[in-house]
């Protein structure tokens, strides 16, 4: 005589103890993968927010300051190097609100704008009132830097002559300081640093505009 096995009906209590703990399994991996991901890829740190924001500005005015260097001569990483530093990466409220990259002073009957500034004067640093020309875009404030060194000032119309002719930055940013474009002891020193730091002397290179 043959006896069937009888089959085990599946006990519908460990079934669903084995899918409520499937299903936890799953939303665990779900919260940790976004937890990864939320600190590692989407919330930079704030360094690297800067850092990203730095290299905006400099893509942004790289191209004005490489279409001055084939007006004028004067090399794009100066350019470059000295809006960066006279405008902290285009944030300074002089730049951000009234696009004066430069530090430009004004005078006659310009549109200009009051500010505090810092001027090295007897040796220290003293904070000083200043005007300063106010531009309707960074182009026009490029364009300005460019003909100040071109035709210089209303009382030396060659006083940046030795900037238009330097050929490596290191020369022309002695001569931007050696010409009295700024009182800061330091600046040429600082222009270099800035090239080196952000590599700003590829810019320098003939590109196709």
């Amino acid at each position: 005589m043959k006896y069937k096995t009888r089959r085990r009906k599946p006990n519908r209590r460990q079934s669903l103890l084995k899918q409520l703990i499937f299903i936890f399994l799953i939303i665990l991996g779900i919260f940790a993968y976004n937890r990864i991901f939320n600190n590692q890829v989407v919330k930079p740190s704030e360094a690297q927010l800067e850092e990203i924001r730095e290299h905006k500005f400099i893509k942004e005015i790289a191209p004005l300051a490489q279409k001055s260097q084939k007006e004028s001569q004067v090399l794009a990483s100066i350019t470059i190097a000295q809006a960066c530093l006279e405008s902290n990466f285009g944030k300074s409220e002089l730049a951000s609100k009234y696009h004066n990259l430069f530090g430009v002073k004004a005078s006659d009957d310009v549109p200009k704008v009051s500010l505090a500034t810092q001027e090295y004067e007897n040796g220290q640093w003293v904070t000083v009132q200043g005007v300063f020309r106010v531009y309707p875009n960074f182009a026009d404030s490029v364009s300005a830097h460019t003909q100040l060194f071109l035709y210089g000032t209303t009382w030396n119309s060659k006083q940046y002559a030795s900037v238009l002719s330097a050929t490596d930055y290191k020369t022309a940013a002695k001569a931007v300081q050696n010409s009295g474009y700024a009182t800061d002891p330091t600046y040429a020193d600082k222009l270099i640093n800035m090239i080196e730091t952000y590599h700003l002397n590829q810019y320098d290179k003939s590109s196709s505009i």
